[in-house]
């Protein structure tokens, strides 16, 4: 996995004598190549009895797990995000009165891949089983933690030296931290979206996605004691 670091500081800092303080913030961001792909499927049917939609979606569920198992994705990565059985109706313009069109019954699924060679096998799979819609395919890595302390690290040292510069510009020297504040990571990545239409069939050429670089970006705010030169 090829890893970079880059650090920097916001333009915003400042000396303020009345608290004897620095403050700085600074930010780190760490890129990386993916190896987990996420994404959510959907089997529907609809029918004038709820209980023989809920049992097409059924047997369309168990037809789409199948599918998985044999590419290689485990039952505990395929599990169920929401199932709902809804009645429909469409409105009547020339009465101007609902029209009950029947039941819908909707299983979506939440299929995480974490060999990103058999990525597109599982999204053709999914379509070759009936789902009707593939969307929100996403990237993250298994390494996502130690990704996060890296890029922490790095901005905490990014803070500080600023910090330092700024102490010794002023005529002092850097003391001890005051407060440090921690940004939530934001993540950097293409979330790619794909609705295929009911009754679409797997395409006679397998799904070929690239994932490409990602990026994870760090934050943090800080506050250090300012000693001036006559200062003990």
């Amino acid at each position: 996995m090829a890893v970079a670091l880059l650090g920097c500081a916001f333009p915003a800092t400042s000396l303020r004598a009345a608290e004897t303080g620095i403050s700085v913030s600074a930010s780190s961001t760490v890129t990386y190549d993916p190896d987990t792909a996420e994404f959510s499927t959907t089997v529907e049917a609809t029918d004038k009895d709820a209980a023989r939609a809920a049992s097409k979606v059924a047997t369309l569920w168990g037809s789409l797990q199948q599918a998985l198992r044999k590419t290689g994705v485990p039952a505990a990565d395929a599990s169920s995000a929401s199932y709902t059985v809804s009645p429909e109706w469409e409105w009547n313009s020339a009465n101007g009165k609902r029209v009950f069109k029947g039941y819908k019954a909707r299983h979506v699924v939440r299929v995480v891949v974490r060999d990103l060679g058999k990525l597109g096998g599982a999204i053709d799979a999914v379509v070759g089983a009936g789902a009707g819609t593939v969307d929100g395919l996403s990237y993250s890595s298994s390494r996502f933690e130690s990704l996060r302390t890296q890029a922490l690290e790095n901005a905490v040292k990014s803070a500080r030296h600023d910090a330092e510069v700024m102490a010794k510009a002023a005529g002092g020297r850097l003391g001890q931290p005051l407060e440090l504040q921690y940004g939530q990571p934001q993540s950097d990545y293409p979330v790619m979206r794909a609705a295929m239409a009911e009754g679409f069939k797997a395409a006679p050429m397998p799904t070929d996605v690239e994932p490409g670089e990602q990026k994870l970006t760090v934050s943090v705010s800080s506050r250090w004691q300012f000693v001036p030169a006559s200062g003990k």
